[in-house]
């Protein structure tokens, strides 16, 4: 069976370099450089590619470097603060100046996560120690992401929230609390298949029950054992990932069949971006992305 729907002139196929080495935990990194990192996602078949703590910072020299390997950016990340009491006018100005960037280098779609008080990156237990908001820091959040949202469509640029483990944004019924709060015509959704079901939640309900809001979408894959352990043992996000909790693709647990077709039905265009947070050492970035790719042209039919 084929997704038929699916088709190149609807959908960009992306990966991004948390294969290579992981931007919430730097010292996860064998050391390997942008230019071959970009280089193996064009070899493994990728047209495009989020962006990653090594790349160039200036969108003349990073345009040119994916230019020349014939990607484009898929999205950049921003992190917001709303629910910090103080952080508003600091998270905008962050998202201008990476808008700014983006519209430099020719990408369309903008990520954006609320890190208020989030677990994931620090050592502790996952699970116990995941963000939970108030009201008051729910409709914070919300107003601030219609707020950029609006900015971003100003742009002719398109916001999209990316639900995360540890957030406050992190299970179904957090995102569908975001949803209801926020403006349609403003903000969208990321849809991520492994931190959801990470999180203990269907991948394939939110689809059929958000596809209308959901813009971009990232194709992570889960090992349960590993997940069981970090629920059972209290681990922490990093030990999680350093233990081999994320994988791409037709590596692990999760259907994704079904998740592509019901995205298809829906008339989903945009980016599919696959992601897998691994550690390098364990996981040779290539190899993954190789077999990632051929998943998908199995799934996919090209």
């Amino acid at each position: 069976m084929t997704v038929k729907e699916l088709t190149p002139d609807r959908v960009k196929l992306g990966i991004t370099p948390t294969l290579w080495w992981n931007d919430d935990f730097p010292d996860i990194d064998i050391g390997i450089p942008f230019g071959e990192a970009v280089s193996e996602m064009a070899l493994a078949g990728f047209q495009g590619c989020s962006i990653g703590h090594k790349y160039p910072t200036d969108p003349a020299e990073l345009k040119s470097a994916l230019d020349l390997r014939g990607l484009t950016v898929s999205e950049p990340w921003v992190s917001t603060y709303f629910t910090i009491d103080g952080m508003t006018e600091q998270t905008v100005a962050a998202f201008e100046d990476r808008l700014t960037f983006l519209k430099a280098v020719g990408g369309h779609d903008i990520v954006v996560a609320e890190f208020g008080n989030t677990s994931h990156i620090l050592p502790v237990a996952l699970f116990a120690n995941r963000a939970r908001f108030d009201d008051a820091q729910w409709d914070r959040l919300c107003d601030g992401l219609n707020r950029l949202g609006r900015i971003a469509n100003e742009a002719g640029m398109r916001l999209c929230y990316h639900h995360h483990m540890g957030t406050g944004v992190m299970t179904r019924a957090d995102v569908d609390r975001l949803l209801a709060g926020t403006d349609p015509a403003l903000v969208n959704l990321l849809l991520d298949t492994g931190h959801l079901q990470f999180a203990g939640d269907d991948p394939l309900d939110a689809v059929r029950a958000h596809a209308d809001r959901i813009k971009h979408v990232h194709l992570k894959d889960l090992r349960p054992p590993i997940v069981s352990r970090v629920r059972e043992e209290n681990l922490s996000f990093q030990q999680g990932i350093e233990d081999g909790v994320f994988t791409v693709p037709g590596d692990g647990s999760i259907d994704f069949e079904p998740i592509l077709q019901a995205l298809g039905d829906a008339g989903y265009e945009g980016w599919l971006v696959v992601e897998a947070e691994q550690d390098p050492a364990k996981a040779n970035p290539l190899e993954y992305a190789l077999k990632a790719r051929r998943y998908l042209r199995d799934v996919l039919g090209w």
